[in-house]
């Protein structure tokens, strides 16, 4: 049976073969013991609803012993024979070009050199995943496989509901993920609902289809590496331009899915940089995709060649493969310098894997977690708190440390670590803190991210070549920059730094290596970029000079995520709380065009911590593509920039203002600024 027969196939009629176990390949952790009997009995019934009685009898111990064994549910039987890779979007069957795109994207989320953990359908994070089981995967791409131009696939938490009649403006998949009742958005909630087979964590581009490797995040990263550098340099009158960066020393951890760009960023910031990962599988992916330079396994032997680097002025990144708690405890008994300094292990899931505890190796970690999850949950505190307090001593040395956005100080404030201040600027435990909500150590959002780009609408617009050629991503590029550098030429002096980085990341794109899986790019772009870069794209299309191309963008953007602790920190005027922003975003991108919209309950940060949302559009080189990306992309940038300047900052409300001189039919609510003068004497 050919790949095409076997999408069409969907669930075998007959029994598959029984899966090897490969363990050439990362899988996930065992997930820890949360069923009781009466609750494991109703997720084998629920895993059976998607298989004929007749093999019900055969596969219900099969399926007793994966979620006794893994603690989930994954139907390993079932996992299809053929390579998983992006194809070229006409190599997928279908009446529509849109679902064949869709099809395109969920293979390169499940790709072996893109997915952190395949086998299990996680793409990133610990958990963030495409699908339940492997059942869904078969149903999703069967009826993908099926579907016009008029009809919808709906598809909750990996499950698709089915397909329903619509019309071709419709979105063709509507995603959501763990969308749960808020009271039961915690962590053992999670684990309880997602065993059972009835939600499941997406992650925030994993269960979007919109995932393209550890380059998503890498422009981000060295936007947020630079400007640390930079704040570095101004703190201690360095000298900045072609030497920034020079010398200088980066201190983090993770080489996961998207924490596995923090090395390639560093070298293109121009600084030594240290990772810390304890899964060595990962770090041999990373340093084969040529995401970190060198592989050290000896904290001294780090030492001695970081001391070097730093003598050299060398521009090097180093995977040391042991826990990064060492590295902040060693480096300063060393007296070793740490200019920047951050963590982006997945501590949104800190119980299952996203966080290890210094003091135990990776397997014994993994069998603590799962055979004694209240011990290893105890382990996990006492290396965050010896973990903050490492951070501390290097603080107060001059290191600029920042949290990444992985919930690193929520979860060390948790453990009782001290990372808030109290009224005489101390560093103490939320116990003592003035203010428990405010830590002592900003997020890369309040002082980058925030204020530089999303509030001037800047954000990861994404885009993939669905021909999977090499040379239309390359022309693509070239269309970007030749837009770019035309938009520079009249943009207000405001942005003429955002606009700059960008050119230059983009020219400089090819010589990074940074394809992992689909021939894809990341560019931070504005509204008008967006809108110019993809009207450039759909009219090449058209011409027969490229192939159709995928627009999408990160959910850590500029309207796609409410987030207190990340993507809306810097919202001060008490809304950062609040998630209507991400669920208008959603709502609008459907009705204005895009071909694929998700929201998740969950990100970067954890399960009840977050609603983000996200897109897919595909352009087809038509004029509707074109009335289509005009209307969305619109939208999707200007309502962030809108809600931002409701809450006074200062860049959004520059650029919503903008925004409508540039579009009449935009009117917008302007926030009133009132006088300090006035609070002086009022008794508050």
């Amino acid at each position: 049976m050919d790949f095409k027969m076997q999408i069409l196939e969907g669930i075998p009629n007959n029994i598959p073969a029984q899966k090897i176990y490969a363990l050439d390949i990362n899988h996930a952790p065992k997930r820890k013991e949360i069923l009781n009997n009466q609750e494991k009995k109703l997720a084998l019934q629920n895993a059976l609803r998607y298989f004929e009685p007749k093999d019900h009898a055969a596969l219900l111990p099969e399926f007793l012993d994966e979620l006794n064994t893994y603690g989930r549910i994954y139907m390993y039987r079932y996992r299809p024979d053929y390579k998983i890779y992006a194809r070229p979007v006409d190599d997928y069957p279908g009446k529509s070009i849109q679902a064949k795109a869709i099809m395109h994207m969920i293979h390169n989320n499940l790709d072996h050199k893109v997915a952190q953990h395949p086998h299990e359908l996680i793409t990133y994070g610990g958990n963030g995943a495409v699908f339940q089981n492997w059942a869904q995967y078969r149903l999703v791409m069967k009826y993908l496989a099926e579907m016009s131009n008029e009809q919808t696939l709906v598809i909750n938490s990996g499950h698709p509901l089915g397909l329903f009649p619509s019309h071709s403006n419709a979105p063709r998949v509507v995603v959501t993920n763990g969308m749960v009742i808020p009271n039961y958005s915690k962590p053992d909630y999670w684990e309880k609902f997602n065993a059972l087979g009835v939600s499941q964590y997406g992650q925030m581009t994993a269960g979007s289809y919109m995932y393209i490797g550890p380059q998503g995040i890498v422009h981000g990263t060295t936007i947020t590496v630079l400007n640390g550098l930079r704040m570095v340099a101004k703190k201690f009158n360095l000298s900045t331009g072609a030497n920034l960066g020079k010398g200088s020393l980066f201190v983090t951890s993770g080489l996961g899915g998207m924490s596995g760009a923090q090395p390639k960023a560093g070298n293109i910031a121009g600084c030594i940089t240290v990772c810390a990962e304890v899964n060595p599988k990962a770090v041999e992916v990373r340093h084969s995709q040529g995401w970190v330079d060198e592989v050290v396994k000896d904290i001294k032997s780090l030492i001695l060649k970081v001391r070097k680097a730093k003598e050299e002025k060398k521009i090097i990144s180093f995977a040391y493969e042991g826990n990064v708690v060492e590295v902040w405890e060693e480096f300063d008994k060393e007296n070793i310098h740490i200019d920047l300094g951050s963590d982006q292990t997945s501590l949104h899931n800190p119980w299952s894997g996203g966080y290890y505890p210094v003091g135990l190796s990776f397997e014994e970690s993994n069998q603590l977690m799962a055979k004694n999850p209240g011990e290893f949950q105890t382990k996990v505190q006492e290396s965050l708190r010896r973990h903050a307090e490492a951070i501390n001593n290097h603080s107060k040395k001059g290191t600029y440390f920042f949290d990444y956005g992985n919930a690193f100080l929520l979860e060390a404030s948790r453990a009782g670590a001290k990372v808030h201040r109290d009224k005489s600027g101390n560093l103490v435990a939320a116990s003592e803190a003035i203010n428990k909500e405010e830590f002592a150590y900003p997020s890369y959002v309040q002082d980058i991210m925030g204020p530089m780009c999303f509030d001037y609408g800047f954000g990861p617009f994404r885009w993939v070549c669905a021909s999977g050629k090499p040379e239309d991503l390359e022309k693509t590029d070239l269309i970007a920059t030749n837009v770019l550098n035309k938009l520079k030429e009249s943009s207000p002096v405001e942005i003429q730094q955002q606009m700059q980085d960008n050119i230059k990341w983009i020219k400089e794109a090819q010589q990074n290596n940074l394809v992992v899986g689909s021939q894809a790019r990341i560019l931070y772009a504005d509204a008008i970029g967006r809108i110019e870069i993809a009207k450039a794209f759909n009219d090449a299309i058209a011409k027969g000079e490229i192939g159709p191309v995928v627009l999408g963008r990160d959910h850590h953007d500029v309207s796609g995520t409410d987030s207190p602790y990340r993507e809306t920190s810097n919202i001060y005027d008490g809304s950062k709380f609040t998630a209507d922003m991400a669920i208008q975003n959603v709502i609008g991108d459907a009705f204005r065009g895009a071909t694929w919209v998700s929201i998740h309950n969950g990100g970067g940060v954890g399960w009840g911590e977050v609603i983000n949302g996200g897109f897919g559009m595909l352009l087809e080189g038509d004029e509707a593509s074109e009335k289509r990306l005009r209307s969305m992309l619109h939208w999707d940038v200007n309502n962030g920039i809108t809600r931002r300047s409701w809450a006074r900052n200062k860049g959004a409300m520059f650029a919503i203002k903008r925004a409508m001189e540039i579009e009449p039919k935009l009117k917008v609510t302007i926030p009133n600024l009132v006088k300090e003068e006035y609070f002086k004497d009022l008794d508050i």
